[in-house]
């Protein structure tokens, strides 16, 4: 039989040496390769326990770390795991510490055996921070990321990372951090203190060692928390636009009613289209400025985002959508004039179910922020029907980390929304305050050809309550397109949901544009 020795850490990858093998009766069958399949039954397994919420205290000084202690602590390059093999990537493991008490497991799979990496302070510059006494020997990793060739080939550049809760973001080229995703949302609609948000853990990791020039990397993940388990299927393409292929199995521990698949967690502050009082030199700030939905029936529509005095909750019903996800379309640096954020290299995140989904809807939730630190907006897609203890739940879809929305669709696009008082006809002051203008620029696909004609392209705008007094077409040769405009008449405090696009006959020239306006 195969005798296996103590896994140890040589040159910053895992080492597995062989003893002797002694013939008996018969070799030994060799192992079963660890499989996505031993993860779905660990959570299929675990959700039949209670959920542990305890976690154990740090030591001293990690107990105390603020912002700056933490982030000077990093991974030494030179003692990255994975490149044993001679494949592409490179791992580096996050410390414990800051926000970031609950240890995970990260294992490290050679040959279909999965290994625990352990812990050794010879991994990490403490930089400032200073460590009396020696750490536990099981304490254990926050996280972990994957490097890898991504904008120059001599450099491993970090492509995805794993750290707190069920979050993970990933990079395509040249592009620079903004949101985030997640493994799973619950309740992120809460209203009262006693029925919160959950935030499920991702409490252990496999990560397959690639071998030679592979240029994918695949990592499963255990889902845990009160609600609900999960397994977690990774597969890791990094490129331009970097795409993840991942698979899904839940198994909830009790009923749930509020369940966001596939989440997506960004920030939104101010926009041309939502302005608020500052006196920053920056006319812009935030990592997404809209939500864009390719429906089950094929419409693709495109939502602004508002950053509003109070919470606010839109819901898009549909039957197995095509895609949906926060994006970054404004790609000008002149909109945000800021050299450090580049808010203009922020990625935007797209989601495409790889099988059918059935009924639910899109959920955009946008909290109110006073400043651009604060993660405020969040979009999923929740089930019509909720998820009950005993089912198994699986499903599938890609994310892909997405530079510019230009070519996703063929239509004319949003590039600009904006709204003013209406004001009365011949008149320099503004009118009735229920009544307000949207205007709306959409450039791209043929609309350019309409230029030469535009009494061709009409705007069709709606309303799901109120009235719209007064709409016009005139052609926008700086962004050589059309910019539409209309005025919406409101009761005072009521609310309306808005819409429009632009068509030339019977002919469909735009996405649809969408925003709700309450009256005042």
């Amino acid at each position: 039989m195969l005798r296996l020795s103590r896994r140890t850490l040589l040159g910053g990858a895992l080492s597995l040496s062989a003893g002797p093998v002694f013939a008996q009766q018969g070799a030994a069958p060799a192992p079963t390769p660890f499989r996505y399949e031993d993860v779905v039954r660990r959570a299929r397994d675990l959700a039949g326990a209670p959920f542990d919420a305890a976690v154990p205290p740090l030591p001293e000084p990690l107990n105390r770390l603020d912002f700056d202690a933490y982030r000077d602590i990093r991974f030494r390059p030179e003692r990255a795991l994975l490149g044993s093999a001679g494949g592409p990537f490179r791992m580096q493991m996050f410390h414990l510490g800051f926000l970031y008490t609950r240890p995970v497991t990260v294992n490290v799979i050679r040959d279909g055996v999965p290994t625990p990496v352990p812990y050794q302070p010879q991994l990490f510059d403490y930089g400032r921070t200073k460590i009396e006494r020696p750490l536990p020997v099981n304490l254990g990793f926050a996280g972990f990321r994957l490097h890898y060739a991504l904008n120059n080939p001599r450099v491993f550049d970090e492509v995805i990372a794993f750290l707190g809760a069920s979050y993970f973001r990933f990079l395509g080229r040249d592009q620079r951090y903004g949101l985030s995703a997640r493994g799973l949302a619950l309740n992120v609609e809460a209203k009262e203190a006693k029925d919160p948000e959950e935030f499920p853990v991702f409490r252990e990791f496999w990560v397959e060692i690639p071998q030679g020039a592979t240029d994918r990397a695949i990592v499963y993940a255990l889902l845990d928390g009160p609600s609900t388990t999960g397994a977690y299927r990774f597969e890791i393409y990094p490129g331009s636009e970097t795409t993840l292929d991942i698979g899904v199995t839940l198994f909830p521990r009790r009923s749930i009613t509020s369940v966001g698949v596939a989440p997506l967690t960004s920030m939104y502050f101010q926009g041309e289209n939502d302005r608020h009082p500052t006196d920053d030199f920056r006319p812009e700030f935030h990592d997404s400025d809209g939500l864009m939905i390719h429906t089950g029936a094929g419409e693709w529509i495109w939502r602004p985002i508002r950053n509003l005095p109070r919470k606010w909750i839109s819901g898009f019903s549909d039957n197995n959508p095509r895609g949906f996800g926060l994006m970054q379309r404004d790609r000008s640096f002149e909109s945000y004039q800021d050299l450090e954020a580049v808010y203009h290299r922020r990625p935007g995140y797209w989601v495409e179910p790889t099988g059918p989904w059935g009924e639910g809807r899109v959920e955009l939730v946008e909290i109110p922020t006073a400043n651009e630190t604060h993660d405020n907006i969040v979009a999923y897609w929740t089930p019509k029907q909720p998820y009950e203890p005993g089912q198994e739940i699986a499903l599938g879809y890609r994310m892909s980390a997405i530079g510019s929305t230009d070519d996703m669709h063929p239509g004319g696009k949003v590039v600009n929304t904006f709204q003013t008082p209406a004001r009365a006809s011949g008149s320099a002051e503004p009118g009735d305050p229920t009544t307000r203008r949207f205007l709306i620029d959409f450039a791209g696909g043929d609309l350019e050809f309409y230029l030469g004609d535009p009494a061709l392209v009409q705007v069709v705008p709606s309303a799901s309550a109120g009235r719209i007094t007064h709409t016009f077409v005139v052609p926008n040769p700086h962004t050589r397109g059309f910019r539409a405009a209309f005025d919406v008449k409101l009761e005072a405090g009521q609310t309306t949901d808005l819409r429009a696009f632009l068509r030339a006959g019977g002919r469909t020239l735009t996405e649809t544009w969408t925003y709700p306006w309450t009256a005042e």
